[in-house]
């Protein structure tokens, strides 16, 4: 005859794979926005709960996610989950041995840049310019200053919700040209952190065409697709008449209404909806170090 040690039962207990309490979803105040808790990504995430980060994700677009201490290869799993990832065009700032992984960074190692520095400098959707865009994006905080470093996201369903009759009559069919290298010059011409880009790059990112509003693809809203960083002009309307449309459609789609900013803790990670919001890097002091990690969701051609 045995007896059971007073330790066994709770012993057995972490094999039922319990969590302590379910995942809750926390809606922001504002346009977008929710808080994740209760989940913990360097644990397997089950397939329910991916279900409903995925609604609430199409629900809020923006989600925040505190104080994951997640390795990179936890990252690419856990996002993985919601499609095939991208990688960027420039490789080599991809974190080594992950290069689905993005170093977002403006620290300068032995006299050279260890990531993209000035990543977000303009309004935009990422990856805008590829036949498939951008689902969505999961950006985890490394290292953060200790001032600035903010990320501003606006709403673009309201943004189309929101504009005059007459405008959304005049783009409703329109459709723009993205290309990655819109702005690129300007870019590389104030930071040390763009690298001239290879014929193969180039080929890789060639213009694309893509409708000015878009229907969102799982839940049917539309929302506004154009973006300062890599919109260059309305397919079939005269330069002058292009420049000055877009304009408007910039300064409307980003109002302060339409906003959400973002003040990063550490550890925090962020999974934001390319297909629902536009995104602002607010810019980080450059004697203050900030290094992030970011993951890219393929999405579907847009229509």
């Amino acid at each position: 005859m045995t007896t059971a040690t007073p330790d066994a039962p709770h012993a057995a207990a972490p094999a039922l794979h319990l969590r302590a309490r379910p995942i809750e979803i926390r809606p922001l105040s504002g346009p977008l926005g929710a808080e994740v808790w209760g989940l913990d990504l360097s644990q397997e995430v089950s397939l329910e709960d991916v279900r409903r980060i995925h609604r609430a994700h199409l629900q809020h677009h923006v989600l925040i996610f505190r104080d994951q201490r997640i390795t990179p290869a936890q990252q690419v799993s856990f996002s993985a989950r919601f499609g095939p990832l991208q990688r960027h065009v420039l490789a080599q700032f991809a974190l080594p041995g992950h290069p689905e992984v993005l170093v977002v960074s403006n620290i300068v190692e032995n006299g050279r840049p260890i990531g993209l520095g000035d990543a977000g400098h303009f309004w935009h959707s990422d990856l805008s310019y590829k036949e498939r865009p951008s689902l969505g994006s999961f950006l985890h905080a490394q290292e953060l200053p200790s001032e600035g470093g903010d990320t501003l996201f606006a709403n673009q369903h309201l943004a189309w919700e929101e504009l005059p009759l007459a405008l959304k009559v005049a783009i409703a069919h329109a459709r723009a040209e993205h290309t990655y290298t819109a702005r690129y010059a300007e870019l590389q011409a104030r930071s040390p952190w763009r690298p001239n880009l290879t014929a193969a790059q180039l080929n890789e990112v060639r213009p694309v065409v893509h409708p000015v509003v878009r229907t969102h693809p799982e839940t049917g809203r539309k929302a506004l697709f154009v973006s300062e960083h890599f919109t260059t002009r309305i397919v079939g309307l005269p330069e002058d008449e292009s420049r000055a449309l877009l304009a408007e459609l910039f300064a409307l789609s980003t109002r302060a209404d339409l906003q959400y900013r973002h003040v990063w803790r550490p550890h925090d990670m962020v999974f934001w909806d390319n297909r629902s919001v536009t995104h602002l890097a607010a810019g980080t002091p450059p004697h203050l170090r900030r290094k992030l990690y970011r993951t890219t969701v393929e999405g579907d051609v847009p229509f």
